[in-house]
């Protein structure tokens, strides 16, 4: 079942709420908003190109590459071809205002026997473009959101037909409602008298305890949470980026995960000072062992973050991860990135984050950013630096 044309709208009125609000500057007439579309989105791009050019603002269409170029690039692609850029693109991503991106995929595994060190080696060198817009960001010319549209390969192998894949979808960003838009301005001020909460805390470090986590984070100096911001639709995780040195214990990730054409399934990773120092999955394990080793930061934590079951209704495995990772259902759910992360966490003003400073607080620093999902019933446990403990997290909601 497509989404229809009702629904298709509300959709694009639901990203351009969560552009709007992603950036912190004021979007004006002129502005350059980048869309990136799979093409099986492609109707919805044409929407969202046709509203922005209403705006005043100029918008550039991208269509991704087929499962087909994308596989024959990592099959046949050479040194200097899997680092190329095209003239023109970093002038392009210095220029942006703004970029929605529509994932819309036609194969999931279509990778699968390519070399992971290659797909790694172009990650990497796509790393200074991202560089370019975070600083953007962090300075409130740019902003960004994007979405999943419906397909029958994601729907396949989530074990669920495209009819009820859609209506997961239509659930989660609330395209059922009158005015999408405003209801996610609603849960955007619940989540931030949660994230106040959260951010009133002097934190030595969160304890994760589930049947299969036993887990200590430290959150670190000069740290926030943020979520629900706009940045992805459907967004209900709150999230900070930790110290990543003060990372000791186990974590489990019970949900699946589609990773650069691959499928990963029960990941289990042991930190000890900060490092990943042993890490299993019942499939695919070697390729989860040469992500972890993509570069110094690979195996150290970027992200923990937590996901109130009141807000998301979300109550399927989607096989995506922006779906998986804002999870609802019974228990809420937590996960780790493994990798890059957020200086959006650093509690203070971002244009003064230098590289430097983001060493010293230890943010971490990596081509790789890989969401690891748990979605069990668990207790997340505040210690306060004056020994105090208060339970944050229980039964799936914020315990504030």
């Amino acid at each position: 079942m497509p989404l229809t044309h009702d629904c298709l709208n509300k959709y694009a009125e639901a990203l351009l709420w969560g552009l709007m609000k992603a950036r912190t500057g004021r979007f004006k007439r002129g502005d350059i908003v980048l869309i990136r579309y799979d093409a099986p989105a492609l109707r919805l791009a044409e929407i969202l190109y046709d509203r922005l050019l209403g705006m005043g603002i100029n918008p550039i269409a991208r269509a991704g590459l087929s499962a087909t170029m994308e596989r024959s690039f990592f099959e046949k692609a050479n040194g200097s071809q899997l680092v190329f850029h095209p003239p023109g693109e970093t002038e392009l991503y210095g220029s942006l205002n703004g970029s929605i991106f529509i994932y819309a995929p036609e194969s999931l595994t279509h990778l699968k026997d390519c070399d992971p060190k290659k797909i790694a080696r172009s990650l990497i060198a796509r790393k200074a473009l991202r560089e370019i817009l975070d600083r953007r960001e962090e300075t409130g010319e740019f902003g960004w959101t994007l979405c999943t549209f419906p397909t029958t390969e994601l729907a396949k192998n989530a074990n669920l037909s495209l009819a009820q894949y859609t209506e997961q979808i239509i659930k989660a960003c609330f395209l059922d409602s009158d005015n999408p838009a405003s209801t996610w301005e609603t849960i955007y001020k619940e989540a931030g008298a949660i994230k106040k909460w959260l951010n009133g805390m002097d934190v030595s470090y969160y304890h994760i305890q589930s049947e299969n986590i036993d887990l200590r984070i430290k959150p670190g100096a000069k740290r926030r949470w943020i979520g629900v911001s706009g940045h992805n639709i459907p967004s209900f995780e709150l999230f900070v980026s930790p110290d990543w040195r003060g990372t000791e214990g186990h974590y489990f990730a019970n949900q699946p995960s589609f990773r650069s054409g691959n499928y990963v399934e029960q990941i289990r990773l042991v930190f000890e000072k900060g490092c990943v120092v042993s890490s299993t999955a019942s499939t695919g394990k070697d390729f989860t062992r040469q992500q972890l080793s993509m570069d110094k930061g690979a195996g150290r934590i970027g992200e923990f973050s937590l996901t109130d079951r009141r807000f998301s209704r979300i109550d399927r495995f989607m096989a995506d991860t922006l779906f998986d990772e804002n999870y609802g259902g019974r228990w809420g759910n937590c996960h780790i990135a493994v990798g890059a992360s957020f200086s959006e966490t650093y509690d203070g003003n971002p244009t003064d984050l230098t590289k430097a400073m983001k060493k010293s607080l230890g943010f971490n620093d990596s081509a790789l950013h890989w969401d690891m999902v748990n979605t069990e019933d668990k207790i997340v446990t505040a210690r306060l630096s004056d020994g105090k403990a208060i339970t944050i997290y229980e039964n799936g909601i914020f315990c504030c």
